[in-house]
């Protein structure tokens, strides 16, 4: 068991060595593996090839393997909190508040008079959609002190998702069409609108996230049994939740703030991780689903060039499928 279990980790390493260079080499331009090799490590050959592999291709590669990294993680980790297969990463309303803070930015800065304000320009839709995010936060923290029930957090936080969607909606009427269209288009997700200075805020906030994961994977198995069983082995609840929370809002917060709502990602590639390792520790589970995650989106990424479509038709058209295996699964 060991050894399969270890040749899934190098087969899927591989593989997203392997997704990671193609990503680079292929697209509207193809290059060739040589030049794409002389570009990264010499910044040799046609300045223009240089410039799209270094400026453009290579920091979308990177943001495709932190985004799936990212959500699959902070998926696995929804699903073991709520113990429900069907929790995603954006259950306590973090996309939401992120679309909140987008639609605010786009849809209702020309609205309110605070189009020509200097800091709503300077902050941006990145930075819009991470403050929404972390307004919700700060919501599901307070309620989380006083509810013990983590169920009922639940259904709070897909409530007020709820009551957000429902004051963007409101906001996307009252736009006019040019704002609109450009909301739409931020709603479709993207990778390839990240810049390298954005670069440097994403990564470091990702890296984070998967820290606070990783310091929370003893906590994860107790509480595959329950919140009573964890409590009875002298779990501290509150806190674990809480630096759950936290790593859930840095990692599916700063993808959503940066390349837009992609669906379907956190909430299949867990059920795609334990299919494959057949093992429900965690310890094997959370790198296993963020190989798995980087695989997924490198490879969505490559169709979404060859098909010319946005990244979350390709990701929703996989996920959908094994959404509806989970539900046959479990009756």
């Amino acid at each position: 068991m060991r050894s399969r279990k270890t040749i899934l980790f190098i087969g899927l390493s591989i593989a997203v060595l392997i997704l990671f260079i193609l990503d680079i080499a292929l697209g509207s331009v193809s290059i060739p593996l040589k030049d794409v090799w002389n570009a990264l490590l010499y910044a040799d050959g046609d300045v223009t090839t240089v410039k799209i592999v270094r400026d453009i291709r290579l920091i979308k590669a990177i943001v495709a393997v932190a985004t799936g990294v990212a959500l699959s993680i902070s998926g696995l980790m929804m699903q073991t909190l709520f113990r429900n297969p069907l929790a995603g990463p954006y259950v306590l309303g973090i996309s939401s508040g992120a679309s909140l803070g987008v639609a605010l930015f786009i849809l209702g800065a020309p609205v309110f008079g605070l189009a020509t304000n200097s800091f709503l320009s300077t902050m941006g839709i990145a930075g819009a959609a991470w403050v929404g995010s972390a307004l919700i936060l700060g919501f599901i923290a307070a309620v989380s002190r006083r509810i013990k029930d983590i169920m009922v957090i639940l259904i709070l936080g897909m409530m007020f998702s709820s009551g957000v969607s429902a004051v963007v909606q409101v906001l996307q009427y009252l736009s006019n069409e040019e704002a609109l269209k450009s909301f739409v288009i931020w709603t479709m997700g993207s990778l390839g609108d990240v810049s390298m200075s954005q670069l440097w805020l994403m990564i470091p906030a990702v890296v984070i996230g998967i820290i606070l994961s990783v310091a929370v994977i003893k906590p994860l198995n107790l509480l595959l049994l329950g919140e009573s069983y964890a409590r009875s082995m002298g779990l501290n609840i509150k806190r674990s939740r809480m630096i759950i929370f936290v790593s859930t809002t840095l990692l599916a917060g700063t993808v959503t703030a940066f390349c837009g709502p992609i669906g379907f990602v956190g909430l299949a590639i867990p059920h795609v991780a334990r299919a494959l390792f057949k093992d429900a520790d965690h310890r094997v589970l959370m790198p296993g689903a963020a190989l798995c995650g980087a695989v997924i989106l490198l490879s969505c990424d490559l169709i979404s060039k060859l098909l010319t479509l946005p990244i979350n038709t390709i990701t929703s058209l996989l996920g959908i499928p094994i959404v509806i295996w989970v539900v046959v699964r479990n009756k």
